[in-house]
């Protein structure tokens, strides 16, 4: 083979490469207006009417997330299965966000942590990366560690709209959480990063959680604790 054809056989092999590069940046970008498109109907839970509506927005988001699993089945059909880890940066980012939505969902309707697992099957994706396109426990991670720092701002504006036990509630969560991270050897310095932003957030809520016993306020969250969440 001649050099001329050495380059034109690379050439063709870039060419494949670009072109399959250039279909996944569709599909995310699909992807990214959908999850746009979720945390803005979530971010209506921050106000104060919204509180009341939290059931109701979290069936209509777990509705765009059905969306969201029939454009992941696109994705997936858009590079070769063995390759995942190949093209993961151009779905990353949107992936976290996907990853944090799902979570704060589900602990807007039960104020738990949702699985890898239980964000899997949301998704519409694999949980063990055997079986192709998965979600990858760093990916999780984020996720979650951006949930946090939702719930730290959901604390404040909790105040604002005069329910006084979920910020508790919140505290407890966000504590228990933290105390799950210390656990993990963390060597990902994008991770590592993002959870040392968790003190953070444990120090806002806790500030929270303060103000309401400084003005007793935590006392009769303590007792509507027992009502409606």
């Amino acid at each position: 083979m001649s050099v001329s054809e050495m380059f034109a056989a690379l050439q063709g092999a870039l060419g494949q490469d670009q072109d399959i590069r250039e279909e996944i940046r569709k599909e995310v970008q699909a992807l990214e207006q959908t999850a746009r498109e979720i945390l803005t109907l979530l971010q209506g839970v921050h106000q104060g009417p919204g509180f009341q509506h939290i059931p109701k927005k979290c069936q209509k988001a777990r509705e765009h997330f059905g969306t969201v699993r029939t454009q992941m089945e696109s994705l997936k059909t858009k590079f070769p299965a063995d390759q995942y880890y190949r093209f993961h940066e151009h779905w990353r980012f949107v992936l976290q966000r996907l990853v944090f939505l799902a979570a704060f969902v589900v602990y807007l309707e039960s104020e738990t942590l949702v699985t890898r697992e239980a964000v899997a099957e949301i998704l519409g994706i694999e949980a063990d990366r055997e079986r192709g396109f998965h979600l990858d426990i760093e990916d999780y991670l984020s996720g979650v560690l951006t949930l946090a720092s939702e719930l730290a701002r959901l604390a404040v504006n909790s105040v604002t709209a005069g329910d006084y036990s979920r910020p508790l509630r919140i505290s407890a969560f966000i504590n228990e959480l933290d105390s799950g991270f210390r656990l993990l050897n963390l060597k990902n310095d994008s991770l590592r990063k993002r959870y040392d932003g968790l003190k953070y957030d444990v120090k806002k809520i806790e500030e929270v959680v303060y103000d309401l016993s400084i003005r007793g306020l935590n006392k009769e969250a303590t007792v509507g604790a027992g009502g409606e969440k």
